[in-house]
């Protein structure tokens, strides 16, 4: 058998077959990406980010993909295995869902990857998110989990479902909710409430019964009758208020894991069993009732206290979820019949009255109005919405009442897309966040381990059991891993609910880490730096065809178009009353140009160099092409029937706080690039405008790629900042991508964060928070680390009781998110 057929049989995919294969190249067929030429290009952009792949090709009229590759860094085994990953995740065919015998881990692994996230009730400190995290990484279904006790969330990417994962987590002893619709994040926040207030009444019930058991300890001598007393109020505190502690410890322990509620029921089952002979012996016998529940009052403090403080580090999410109006008034046969937002569905017609919500996205059909898109846009002028146009969920409608009709539902509104966008940033693990995911793995059995030395060393020296057993009791008490683990994950939800303020939505936290490091950031020049809205301002047309006939051809190739050059013909010749012709062929080169056939013409317009690339003579044209572009326009060439025919000028002004984002960045001594498929002199015009440090013109999207990866190599951790097609490669091989958020679909998703209005001078406002976010991340960690190395040796040196140990240990989780709360001010 050679080496093809062994790799073939070893890695069998049911994603794709191979057809050809080489040393260096490949070539395969993807069935699910037939005739799907946008997720061709994702595969192709996912691809182009490893350094090891070299070129990617894609057909997708027939869902052929060949790729060029070095065997050596990057084996052929290797990569048939991560074309596998990728094509599983993007291309969801419907014979790939949940087999029809679910259950084992072996079948499920027949289903694509997927990303899902559910809510988890029940975890009681960070040590518990650590668990789950340890528990779901073991099931060989998933690939990535990330558990957030901030957030309360599972994020986990593998082979199961939504179910699946609820399951897995329900085994360890904790409840899951689903939180992929606003409404379902709506019932999350009304628990966290129903939770903030449960807390508070056990901390309330728990400390009006500790009180007088701690007075009566004070006495130096007590009688068999107070000793009761203080039974009686201690075992409420107990088993009832402390009971989760107990429960939670027992199903822990079932499953051989342990964690901070593992100690509290350790320290209090130990103080409270230790007393109870007391009760019944003549002679003394020292007594621990009151610390047991002056433990258990202090832990609920710190619980409560903790509650609060994470809802209003949240308080960015709840703002998003409650945006959805909860109802609806949905028309049908004329009347008008107010529904649940959740009973909507695709098509439904609704009307929206004035000064009401919009329930859902959708395309308005009757009526006129301006609506307050603000949320979406950070915009606070309104948009006039006609029929035809889109309106999305959660935006206010002002003055006029709307019909329409309802194109998205539930997870696939834009209000769903944010939230889930800020809920990923939330959940993700920074790379900081290792170490001390690695030290808490140890943490609570060393303690264990530790309140065992602690007794017995105190044995040894003769101090005597009562004192042996307090000491121990302590350090058990004292020991706090939920700061540690709090640490990092607090302030994410501070710095990223902050950054949703600002209209900045983070795709992952990682990103806001690496925000902090950015030397270098390359600008894309058409909608990133100019406002995206050009208009054609002179034809120089050499044909023998009238300006009138040339716009005519040329804005029926270009409404194929994406792009906003193309985008601005068509414009033009609507203005101009043209009557658009039917377009046979069709085909786009980003940052290139295009090639169409209309009737008997066939047109090429693009760039320059697109144009002479396709064989054609220019002579006359790029002396026109020259003079337009030191006047700051941009030249659109177009060829009809293989010969040189107009040139359209096309002039874009820069965005009104370009130059002052560009003069921060500067002032932070970051390199300013601008990379544009556009022609030298109208990217040198356009940068000297704005102050750009360097020019990139004529850059095809491979370009744009090779100078992100160029800067890589100088030792420059580079940004990208882009809004088509074209510059979604460069968006996804930067270290961090930052997409206009009134771009294409393809660019937000490369990025790792999105500029929701398109101003650019959040990019400098993103990286100083950023760079405050980290500092509290390191405040927080260092003052964790800190308590933790001084109070456990002043625990087991006999320095502190345990009623000031549980105190102190409560305090220090709640400092941590009061430190992290300080990024909301900043």
């Amino acid at each position: 058998m050679n080496d093809k057929a062994k790799t073939q049989q070893t890695i069998a995919s049911t994603h794709y077959s191979i057809i050809h294969q080489l040393r260096q190249r490949i070539r395969i067929i993807v069935p699910s990406l037939k005739k799907d030429p946008e997720r061709s290009y994702i595969l192709q952009i996912l691809l182009l980010k490893r350094p090891e792949i070299k070129q990617v090709g894609c057909v997708p009229g027939i869902g052929s993909i060949t790729i060029h590759f070095d065997p050596i860094g990057l084996p052929t085994a290797n990569l048939l295995i991560l074309l596998d990953a990728i094509i599983g995740n993007i291309a969801n065919k419907p014979s790939l869902q949940r087999p029809e015998k679910p259950g084992t881990a072996e079948s499920d692994l027949s289903m694509p990857i997927q990303e899902t996230t559910v809510g988890i009730e029940g975890m009681t400190c960070a040590s518990c998110a650590l668990l789950i995290e340890m528990v779901l990484k073991r099931d060989p279904r998933i690939t990535k989990a990330s558990v957030n006790f901030g957030t309360e969330t599972a994020t986990v990417k593998g082979h199961l479902s939504s179910s699946d994962l609820s399951m897995a987590v329900e085994k360890l002893g904790y409840h899951t909710l689903a939180m992929d619709t606003p409404s379902q994040r709506r019932l999350m926040i009304q628990k966290e409430q129903h939770r903030v207030k449960q807390a508070k009444r056990r901390f309330i019930w728990s400390t009006l019964l500790s009180i007088p058991a701690v007075i009566i300890a004070m006495r130096m001598s007590k009688t068999r009758t107070l000793i009761w007393l203080e039974f009686l109020l201690t075992t409420p505190v107990v088993f009832w208020a402390g009971w989760p502690f107990f429960e939670k410890a027992f199903k822990l322990a079932k499953q051989k894991a342990a964690n901070m509620d593992t100690l509290i029921a350790l320290g209090v089952g130990a103080a409270y069993g230790y007393s109870l002979p007391a009760l019944f012996r003549r002679k003394k016998h020292y007594v621990y009732f009151e610390a047991a529940a002056a433990i258990i009052s202090f832990v609920l403090l710190g619980r409560y206290l903790e509650e609060r403080a994470k809802g209003k580090a949240g308080e960015a999410i709840r703002k998003l979820v409650d945006l959805q109006p909860a109802t609806a008034i949905l028309l049908r046969n004329g009347e008008e019949i107010t529904v649940s937002n959740d009973e909507i569905s695709i098509n439904d017609l609704l009307l929206v009255r004035p000064g009401d919500k919009i329930p859902t996205d959708g395309e308005v059909m009757e009526g006129l109005s301006s609506v307050d898109e603000s949320m979406v846009t950070g915009e606070s002028i309104p948009v006039i919405k006609e029929p035809g146009d889109t309106v999305v969920g959660g935006c206010i409608n002002n003055n006029g009442a709307l019909h329409i009709r309802v194109t998205a539902v539930g997870k696939d509104t834009v209000l769903s897309g944010i939230i889930h966008m800020v809920d990923q940033a939330q959940s993700a693990k920074l790379p900081i966040q290792k170490l001390v995911d690695r030290i808490s793995a140890v943490f609570v059995p060393s303690v264990i381990a530790f309140s065992g030395l602690t007794f017995v060393g105190w044995l040894a020296v003769g101090g005597g059991f009562a004192t042996a057993f307090g000491n121990a009791i302590t350090v058990l008490l004292i020991a706090c891993p939920c700061a540690l683990g709090l640490a990092t994950p607090a302030a994410i939800m501070v710095g990223t609910g902050q950054a949703a303020r600002r209209g900045v939505y983070i795709r992952n936290g990682e990103s806001l880490e690496t925000a902090a490091k950015i030397t270098a950031i390359v600008f894309d020049k058409t909608g990133t730096i100019t406002e995206g809205k050009p208009v054609v301002t002179d034809i120089i047309n050499i044909s023998k065809r009238t300006d009138k006939q040339i716009l005519t051809l040329a804005a029926s190739a270009e409404i194929n178009s994406e792009h906003f050059l193309g985008k601005a013909i068509v414009d033009h010749a609507q203005e101009a009353k043209c009557s658009l012709k039917q377009t046979s062929h069709f085909q786009s080169t980003p940052g290139r140009g295009i090639v169409a056939t209309i009737g008997k013409h066939h047109l090429i317009l693009g760039n320059e160099t697109w144009l002479a690339k396709q064989g054609i003579v220019l002579n006359e044209l790029p002396d026109h092409g020259v003079s337009l572009g030191k006047q700051g326009k941009t030249p659109v060439f177009l060829a009809l029937d293989g010969k040189e025919a107009a040139i359209f000028a096309i002039a874009d002004s820069p965005r009104f706080n370009a130059a002052h984002a560009i003069d921060q960045l500067h002032k932070r001594k970051v390199k300013t690039l601008m990379a544009t498929g556009d022609r030298k002199e109208t990217a040198d015009y356009i940068a000297k405008l704005v102050h750009i440090d360097d020019v990139l013109a004529h850059a095809s999207p491979r370009k744009k790629l090779n100078v992100i990866r160029k800067l890589q190599e100088q030792g420059n951790v580079v940004g990208m900042i882009g809004d088509g097609i074209n510059d979604a490669p460069a968006l996804a091989a930067a270290d961090v991508g930052f997409a206009i958020g009134t771009g294409t679909d393809i660019a937000i998703e490369s990025a790792d964060l999105a500029l929701v209005n398109g101003d650019i001078s959040k990019v400098a406002e993103t990286v100083e928070l950023s760079n405050n976010t980290i500092t509290v991340i390191k405040q927080n960690l260092f003052w964790a680390f800190a308590y933790n190395t001084v109070s456990i040796p002043v625990a087991a040196l006999g320095k502190l009781n345990p009623m000031v140990a549980s105190a102190a240990m409560a305090l220090s989780s709640v400092s941590v998110i009061l430190n992290s709360l300080r990024l909301s001010k900043k």
